[in-house]
């Protein structure tokens, strides 16, 4: 199976189609809301990645020394494993 592109022809046709299921007057909330769902996806895509690059905010506590620092860092349980 390749992947081939779409004449004009096969693109009127699914206009139509979809004219014909949805009419005239729900095309533009459908796309509309699709546009909607794809600047979400985007934004969260953008937020995972700066939480990624970023490093996590540092706890610095007034009278808090490294020590405690150390200590609070070792007493982190594992994190859960996705893949096995």
């Amino acid at each position: 199976m390749g992947i081939q592109n779409f004449g004009f022809m096969e693109i009127m046709a699914i206009l139509v189609v979809v004219l014909l299921l949805f009419g005239a007057k729900r095309i533009p909330e459908i796309a509309g809301s699709f546009g909607k769902g794809i600047n979400e996806f985007k934004r969260n895509l953008s937020d995972a990645q700066r939480q990624i690059s970023e490093p996590p905010p540092r706890n610095d506590r007034v009278g808090g020394g490294a020590a405690e620092q150390v200590v609070a860092e070792e007493e982190r349980p594992e994190p859960k494993r996705l893949l096995n």
